[in-house]
């Protein structure tokens, strides 16, 4: 058997997003400035950088101005600047449009940016190569080390060349040991190892339960006379049942291009929702369907969000790491943003990382490398601090119904400019709050037309995914009787409606016996289905490095 080889650095960064990729540039960035030589690997499990990004995505550029500030002059796919904001709200055949002096702040866009999030990433990816950072595209991290003393020490990536029962192909390679003095996670949304992490360091003792959305997006070219770059439109009302979170969003980029997109929280109670089903019957809606009339889907994915925010966050560093990014939650739900959250976080890891370092005798024997508690420090003094505390109670309220939501969303933002003198927690994860079917109404969904409603295989179809079939299957269960037993028997099997890539399918089997049957080679990546599940028998775990979609610009 192959013996695994090592390779060390001063720092291993764990997935290539804008917060893993902020915090190798500022690493870098600072090591320049001194005259040193700081080692660092970024480790993406995409086929290339931005090959797994997904996002809506207005881009707040306050971060990246600080990250980068001349990156207009290097070019950065930051164009089309928001020039309109609309919030709707939405009744079955009609829509009424919000004043903008009642908009809250959270609401408005001027200075911020429509953008592909996964093109500002490739450029990120390629800032961070011209200072020397190393990144290894197509590796999946999937296990943590930990030293003697229980410290982190780096991280495994997968095998590859695993078949299906478990035994090497002829092409099998093992995975790396990729050691580090600082190991950073930047996974984004409940991420396989920074999950265990916040498990194993119990990080989010003090903190409520971290609250999830699931963001199903398409891309669409429309015709010209149909767009109009830089109008951002937000919608809420019809669709969901006013005690259901969720909210839509159209943005205008240039070259005809129209993203339309779907946040429904993961706290919903109904096991017969379906977002994709939702998502796909709001395109339908008179105000909207116009839009895509005569135009041409192109593009399709799906990717699990934070929600939760500063009442949701853990501590963000443990013994020889820290969680950046959407890895810890620093999404900022009121605003529909993270990119932003994520550069900053990175960058002040990094500043924390550098300043440690700097204060160690690397010539030691056995150098200590002391926990990086300037990090939280830094963050709490930050602007990014008091964004997310002035969004404290923006979740909380919308689980009380869409109406009591806008109206003290309102209130604290405009009257009390997010200075609110009371916080209000959530106690119950989102796994907790399916209700049994017996107790809710069957949802029926209009069958697709093939022109403005599509079925979930054309839509992964659209997302380029690709796996192994012959590797063993990466979404796995904990007992292989739960799904039948309990999802099924309670709950009418939800895993078949939440899941937005027709991964999971109730069949007979051949005593007529019901059974679940796992698609995993349609997995998007998602993460719906660990978050969700209401027994949390699913684990989602990465599959061979490179696989998956690959987003085009998404």
């Amino acid at each position: 058997m192959s013996e695994r080889e090592s390779m060390e650095f001063d720092v291993v960064i764990v997935g290539g997003g804008p917060a893993g990729l902020a915090t190798a540039i500022r690493l870098k960035q600072l090591a320049a400035e001194t005259d040193q030589d700081i080692e660092i690997c970024v480790v993406e499990k995409g086929g290339e950088i931005g090959a797994h990004i997904l996002s809506g995505a207005i881009m707040d550029p306050i971060a990246l101005n600080e990250l980068i500030p001349d990156w207009k002059e290097r070019g950065a796919p930051l164009t089309v600047e928001v020039t309109e904001d609309q919030f709707l709200f939405l009744s079955e055949n009609g829509a009424k449009k919000t004043p903008d002096f009642l908009l809250p702040p959270n609401f408005k866009n001027h200075g911020n940016y429509i953008v592909r999030l996964g093109d500002v990433t490739k450029w990120l990816g390629e800032q961070a190569e011209e200072l020397g950072v190393n990144i290894f595209a197509g590796f999946a991290a999937t296990e943590v080390l930990y030293d003697e003393h229980g410290a982190v020490k780096g991280i495994v990536t997968g095998d590859m060349g695993v078949n299906r029962d478990g035994t090497h192909s002829d092409n099998y390679t093992p995975g790396y040991e990729l050691l580090a003095k600082y190991t950073v996670f930047a996974e984004g949304a409940r991420g396989q190892l920074g999950r265990q992490l916040i498990a194993k360091f119990n990080l989010d003792k003090d903190a409520d339960p971290q609250s999830y959305g699931i963001g199903i997006k398409e891309m669409w070219e429309v015709k010209p006379e149909q767009s109009k770059p830089g109008l951002a439109i937000h919608t809420s009302g019809w669709l969901l049942d006013s005690k259901t979170y969720g909210g839509t969003f159209l943005y205008h980029l240039d070259n005809n291009l129209v993203v339309v997109g779907m946040v429904v929280g993961l706290d919903y109670e109904n096991p017969y929702l379906s977002p994709f089903e939702e998502f796909q019957r709001f395109k339908t809606h008179p105000s909207i369907r116009t839009t895509f009339e005569g135009g041409k889907r192109i593009a399709y994915g799906a990717r699990a969000i934070t929600a939760g925010g500063l009442l949701s966050l853990p501590k963000l560093v443990f013994p020889g790491g820290a969680l950046v990014g959407c890895d810890a939650g620093f999404l900022n739900a009121s605003r529909i943003k993270g990119s932003h959250a994520a550069i900053k976080s990175g960058k002040l890891c990094a500043e924390a990382i550098f300043d440690a370092l700097k204060g160690i005798d690397q010539s030691a024997e056995n150098p200590v490398y002391p926990q990086l508690d300037a990090y939280p420090k830094a963050f709490e003094a930050s602007w990014l601090h008091e964004e997310l505390n002035k969004a404290r109670n923006f979740k909380q309220w919308f689980k009380k119904g869409l109406y009591v939501g806008a109206l003290m969303t309102g209130i604290e933002q405009l009257l009390f400019k997010g200075k609110m003198p009371w916080t209000i927690h959530r106690n119950k994860a989102d796994h907790e709050c399916l209700k049994s079917a017996a107790e809710c109404t069957k949802i029926d969904y209009p069958k697709p037309d093939g022109v403005l409603t599509f079925d979930r295989l054309s839509s992964v179809f659209l997302s380029n995914t690709h796996h192994d079939d012959n590797q063993p299957i990466h979404l796995t269960l904990k007992d292989a009787s739960v799904p039948v037993r309990v999802n099924l028997a309670k709950y009418a099997g939800p895993e078949q409606r939440y899941c937005p890539a027709g991964v999971y399918e109730f069949t007979k089997d051949d005593q007529g016996e019901d059974q679940l049957q796992i698609n995993a080679e349609n997995c998007v990546h998602c993460k719906t289905c660990d978050i969700k599940d209401p027994t949390q028998n699913i684990v989602w775990v990465a599959p061979q490095g490179g696989e998956g979609p690959v987003y085009s610009g998404m």
